[in-house]
């Protein structure tokens, strides 16, 4: 079986196509290629291929933050991507990765809210962080973190006038405070494993994915699989802030 030689090989600390545990496939980035969006990124990590729109509309702030601007994180799974997602409402796999891109940009406080706000308590920038998968290779959380902050570097706001959004026609970007850099890793057969392909996605034991800030701090995680040691996460974490340095460059 396939899944079998994929842990023979790591058990001789090799991989299918050629990388080490700790190596990424090749990263392209394209930004600003939507028209209509106000900010946008494409992604793609190896065959992994990640779209990223970003929208802002005027809408009411929260109560609890009567003060700031909102931030809303979506993704869509479509069919095209793999035979394993189905069309319809975004699944619990669609779900878990908006929240976990959506855990880093908010908790990283990337982007200064306050500066949304036009009317404490009655009018306030929203944005929708879209996210489409285009292709699944494995590692969509990865791309589509690096694909969201991306494209919010991007953003611009629309003017406003006479109470009405003038699309095409900008103010001023997106006040963006941070660039929180997501980074997953992979554990199997004892070994830590960096940027998995959808096969060994299939065979990892567990994940742990870290978000984190410019001075090395981390902002959030998310762990799924079987239970890890102390030792384990310290180990993952210091490689993913090990990794999330050749990211960040690539912004």
């Amino acid at each position: 079986m396939r899944s079998e030689y994929i842990l023979r090989l790591l058990e001789k600390n090799e991989r299918l196509d050629g990388r080490k545990l700790d190596e990424f496939r090749k990263i392209e980035i394209k930004t600003n290629f939507i028209k209509k969006a106000e900010g946008s990124a494409r992604i793609k990590i190896g065959k992994t291929d990640v779209i990223v729109g970003i929208k802002t509309e005027i809408s009411k702030p929260f109560p609890d933050m009567p003060n700031m601007g909102v931030l809303k994180t979506g993704a869509e799974f479509s069919p095209i991507a793999s035979p394993d997602f189905e069309s319809g409402p975004p699944g619990e796999d669609a779900t878990e990765l908006a929240r976990v891109v959506d855990r880093g940009i908010r908790e990283s406080e990337s982007i200064d809210l306050e500066k949304l706000c036009l009317k404490e308590g009655e009018k306030a920038w929203e944005v929708f962080v879209d996210i489409h998968m285009i292709n699944h290779d494995g590692n969509l959380i990865d791309a589509s973190a690096l694909a969201a902050i991306a494209a919010l570097l991007k953003t611009q706001i629309p003017k406003i006038k006479d109470e009405k959004i003038i699309r095409e026609d900008y103010e001023k970007k997106l006040p963006m405070l941070h660039k929180p850099i997501t980074v997953t890793v992979g554990k199997v057969l004892g070994k830590l494993l960096i940027d998995p392909t959808k096969e060994e996605e299939e065979v990892l034991e567990s994940k742990l994915t870290v978000a984190v800030m410019e001075n090395n701090n981390i902002c959030a995680m998310q762990k799924s699989g079987d239970s890890l040691s102390i030792e384990d996460i310290e180990k993952m974490i210091d490689l993913a802030i090990t990794k999330t340095k050749e990211l960040r460059k690539l912004l």
